[in-house]
C-alpha cells in the first residue's frame, strides 16, 4: 500500500509509525485509559483489511481517531488527536525554517536550480531567494484556499510566482512605454528625468528605467528601439550645428556629423548592453529584458532605427567577454526582430539586415523571429485591423486592444498573472475514458480559474503609490497619487493567462499517437479549443482578457513529472522521464525536420494567444548562413513567432569553444579536456525561449540532452 503524504508526494506504507504515534499519545494518559499493544495492533490490521492500494495520511488518522473510540478510549483519542495538531503545527512552522537553512547552505536543489539565470551562491539573489521563501509560505498557509494549495502541490496545476505573491502590488510582464517616459520625462527614486537631447543620454537613462521597472515586476519586459530612434536625429542635428559653427563646407560639415554620430550609435549600444547584463534588480539578476527590432512601427525615423538595428545586431554577433576575456553568448537582452516586406524582399533596402540578423542567431541565438504577415492574419483588433507588435518578456503576448480614441494601443500594457493547467495529470486521471477527460478538464480548468481569480483580486487593490515609476510616470500609466489601478485589470487593457503544459503527453495517452499524427493532431487541437471556449465564457463573464498561454515551464516541467510518477506510476512514453513537454510542442526526442515542425506547431500557435513561441533544434550553422536564411523565409509565410536554437559554448580549462555536452548522469563536461566544473564552463542553451546561463535541474538537463536536431548543417 502507498501513502500519499501532505505535499502529494508517496511513501510506502508502515505500521511501526501507526504504532509510534499512538504510544506518544498513551503516554499523556493514565494506565487505565491506554490502549493496549493487542488494540494498537488490532486497528493497523483494521487499516491493512481495508485492502486499498493508497490512502491519504490524513484518512489513516482518521481511523485512528475512530477505532479509538470506538473502545471506549476517548481520552486517548483526544491526546491522539492533540498529538497529530501538534505536529501539524511543527510541520507548518518548520517548512520555511528549513527551506531557508537548505538555501543558505547550498543543499538545495530546487533553488540551486530553480533559474537558469540566478545562481544562489551570490548574497543578491539568495537576498531575492529568501524573501520568496517567506512569501511563498504566507502565501500557502493564508492567501490561497487549501483545494488550490493542495492541487498545485500535487502538480495538478501550477501557481505561478507564489515567492511574489505575498506582496499584492507585483505583476507578471509588460511592454514598457519608452516613448512616453523620454519625451515626457519620468521619475526614479524621486530624482525627476527630464527628456534627453542626446542619443547616448538615452540610452543611458533607457537602462536606469528599464532596472527600476523590473524591480517592481516579477516577470520579464520588453522595449522597442523605435523608442529610441528620435534620439539618433537629435544627435545627428548636434553635430551638424557643431560643425557649421566652424565655417566648414556643407560636405564637411555632413561628413563630420555622420562620423560622430556613427561612434555615438556604438557607444551608446555598447553603453546599453554593458550596463544590462552588469545591473542587478531586486530579483537578484540582470533585467530580464527583451529587445524589439520592427521597422514597421515607424516612417519618419526609419532610417535611424536601421542604423541602431545594425549596430545592435553587430555587437551582439560579437558578443561580451568573459571574465577570461573570451567573448561568449549572453543571456540578456533577448532581441526580437520582426520580419516584414521590406526586410524580406532581397531587393528590398533593408534585406541586409535580415542577413545581418541570421548571420547573429546562428552565432548568438539570437534574435528570435516575428512575422507581421502571419501576426496580422492572427491578431485583428477592434477596428478589424491586423496587428503587429513583440511578446513581453519571452513568450507572453497582449490581445489586440484599441483605445477610447480607437487608436491601437500596445507599450504601457501588462499581464497580471499566469497560472497553469497540467493537461497530463487530467489525462491520466480518466483512465482513457473521453467522457471523463472533459468532464475532468473542465473541472480542473475552473479550479485554474478560481484561483486566476485571487491573483486578479490580490492586484486589484493596489494603488498607483506602490509602484510610481509603473504607475505614475509612465512605465504603463500616468495614474494620480493614491490612485486604484483597478481600472487597468479591465477592458481588455492587461491581460491574465491560463497556461497549459504536456500537451504532447496528453494527447499520446488519449489516442495512442503524436498530435504528429492526424488523429493525435485532431484531439490536441480540440483540447486547445475548449482552453480558449473557457477564457471567452469568463471574459465574458468579468470583462478581463483571460488568454490561453504556453507555460514556460523551466523547472515546473520537473516537478509535474515527478508528482506524475508519484500519483500514476511510470507508464512507457508517458511518464518514463524527468520531464513533460512544453505547451504543445512536438516532443524533443521526435524525429522531425524543421519545417515540417514549425508548420504543423503553427496550427497550435493560432490557439494560444496569450502567448508561445516555437523552435527548430539545428547544427552549428555559423559557416552556413543561407540554411538560417531558408528557416526564416519559413517563419515569415509559416508562423507567428519562432526561435532556431543553436550551441554556444566555451570551456575555461582548455579554451575550447565547441558544443559542451551532457553523459548519461546528467552532467555537463567538456569533450575535449573533460572538465566537469560549471565555474569553468560557459554553457549556454535556450531554455524556454530564453537563453539560460547558470545550468538547470534534473528534468530540464535530461529535455536537453535528448533534443534531436530538425536542422543539419548541410544545403536547405
Amino acid at each position: 500500500m502507498k501513502i500519499i503524504k501532505r505535499d502529494g508526494h508517496m511513501v510506502d506504507y508502515c505500521p511501526a509509525k501507526i504504532e509510534e504515534a499512538i504510544e506518544k499519545a498513551n503516554l499523556e494518559v493514565e494506565e487505565e485509559d491506554r490502549a493496549s499493544s493487542v488494540q494498537i495492533k488490532n486497528i493497523i490490521k483494521y487499516i491493512e483489511r481495508l485492502g486499498k492500494k493508497r490512502m491519504l495520511v490524513e484518512d489513516i488518522q482518521d481511523i485512528i481517531e475512530m477505532k479509538l473510540m470506538s473502545i471506549g478510549k476517548y481520552e486517548l483519542a483526544k491526546h491522539y488527536i492533540t498529538y497529530r495538531y501538534t505536529r501539524e503545527l511543527v510541520r507548518r512552522s518548520n517548512t520555511t525554517d528549513l527551506a531557508i537553512k537548505e538555501l543558505i547552505d547550498g543543499e538545495s536543489e530546487y533553488w540551486n536550480t530553480e533559474n537558469s539565470n540566478k545562481n544562489a551562491t551570490l548574497v543578491t539573489t539568495q537576498r531575492d531567494y529568501l524573501a520568496g521563501i517567506t512569501s511563498t509560505d504566507i502565501t500557502r498557509r493564508f492567501l490561497l484556499p487549501e483545494d488550490i494549495v493542495k492541487a498545485h502541490d500535487e502538480g495538478i496545476i501550477h501557481f505561478h510566482d507564489a515567492d511574489y505573491f505575498a506582496q499584492n502590488a507585483l505583476h507578471n510582464c509588460d511592454l514598457i512605454d519608452l516613448d512616453d517616459m523620454l519625451q515626457n520625462g519620468t521619475n526614479i527614486n524621486g530624482v525627476m528625468i527630464e527628456k534627453p537631447h542626446r542619443f547616448l543620454t538615452a540610452m543611458t537613462i533607457a537602462t536606469q528605467l528599464i532596472t527600476a521597472v523590473n524591480s517592481s515586476q516579477y516577470g520579464g519586459c520588453t522595449i522597442t528601439l523605435t523608442h529610441l530612434a528620435p534620439f539618433i536625429r537629435s544627435s545627428y542635428e548636434f553635430y551638424l550645428n557643431k560643425y557649421k559653427k566652424r565655417k566648414m563646407t556643407a560636405d564637411l560639415v555632413e561628413k563630420y556629423a555622420k562620423e560622430d554620430l556613427a561612434k555615438e550609435i556604438t557607444d551608446g549600444v555598447q553603453t546599453f548592453q554593458y550596463q544590462i547584463n552588469s545591473m542587478t534588480t531586486t530579483n537578484g539578476q540582470a533585467p530580464f529584458l527583451s529587445v524589439c527590432m520592427y521597422l514597421g512601427e515607424t516612417t519618419e525615423y526609419k532610417e535611424e532605427l536601421a542604423m541602431l538595428i545594425e549596430e545592435v545586431l553587430k555587437q551582439r554577433i560579437q558578443g561580451m567577454k568573459n571574465e577570461n576575456g573570451v567573448y561568449i553568448t549572453p543571456a540578456f537582452p533577448k532581441l526580437l526582430y520582426v520580419l516584414e516586406e521590406d526586410n524580406m524582399n532581397p531587393k528590398g533596402k533593408y534585406y541586409y539586415l535580415t542577413k545581418l540578423a541570421a548571420e547573429c542567431t546562428a552565432k548568438r541565438m539570437v534574435p528570435d523571429y516575428i512575422s507581421e504577415k502571419i501576426m496580422k492574419q492572427n491578431k485583428i483588433d477592434a477596428n478589424g485591423d491586423g496587428q503587429c507588435f513583440p511578446c513581453m518578456g519571452c513568450r507572453s503576448f497582449l490581445t489586440p486592444y484599441v483605445d477610447k480614441d480607437g487608436k491601437p494601443k500596445y507599450y504601457g500594457r501588462f499581464n497580471q498573472g499566469v497560472v497553469t493547467i497540467n493537461l497530463v495529470d487530467a489525462a491520466l486521471s480518466s483512465d482513457k475514458d473521453m467522457d471523463d477527460f472533459w468532464y475532468i478538464l473542465d473541472e480542473r480548468l475552473e479550479l485554474c480559474h478560481r484561483a486566476l481569480q485571487i491573483r486578479h483580486k490580490r492586484l486589484s487593490q493596489v494603488t498607483s503609490d506602490v509602484a510610481p515609476i509603473l504607475w505614475q510616470y509612465g512605465a504603463l500609466a500616468r495614474l494620480g497619487k493614491g490612485e486604484s489601478i483597478h481600472d487597468l485589470l479591465h477592458g481588455g487593457y492587461s491581460t491574465i493567462s491560463l497556461g497549459y503544459a504536456g500537451l504532447y503527453e496528453c494527447v499520446k495517452y488519449m489516442t495512442g499517437k503524436s498530435h504528429t499524427d492526424e488523429k493525435g493532431k485532431e484531439f490536441g487541437l480540440a483540447v486547445m479549443q475548449r482552453l480558449n471556449d473557457k477564457c471567452k465564457e469568463w471574459k465574458e463573464a468579468e470583462d478581463m482578457d483571460y488568454s490561453v498561454y504556453g507555460t514556460p515551464i523551466e523547472s515546473t516541467t520537473y516537478k509535474f513529472a515527478k508528482c506524475l510518477k508519484d500519483r500514476f506510476g511510470v507508464i512507457k512514453g508517458i511518464t518514463d522521464r524527468d520531464y513533460i513537454t512544453n505547451s504543445y510542442h512536438v516532443p524533443v526526442f521526435e524525429e522531425i525536420d524543421a519545417f515540417s515542425k514549425l508548420k504543423l506547431e503553427s496550427e497550435f500557435q493560432k490557439l494560444s494567444p496569450g502567448g508561445a513561441i516555437s523552435y527548430v533544434e539545428t547544427a552549428n550553422l555559423t559557416n552556413n548562413i543561407p540554411a538560417v536564411m531558408e528557416v526564416i523565409k519559413f517563419i515569415y509565410n509559416n508562423i507567428m513567432y519562432a526561435e532556431l536554437n543553436t550551441k554556444s559554448d566555451y570551456c575555461k580549462e582548455c579554451g575550447y569553444t565547441g558544443e559542451i555536452l551532457i553523459d548519461d548522469n546528467l552532467e555537463w563536461y567538456c569533450p575535449n579536456c573533460g572538465n566537469r566544473d560549471h565555474d569553468k564552463l560557459n554553457v549556454a542553451r535556450r531554455t524556454c525561449g530564453y537563453i539560460g546561463t547558470n545550468f538547470w535541474n534534473k528534468g530540464r538537463t535530461q529535455e536537453i540532452k535528448e533534443r534531436v536536431v530538425h536542422l543539419d548543417n548541410k544545403d536547405a
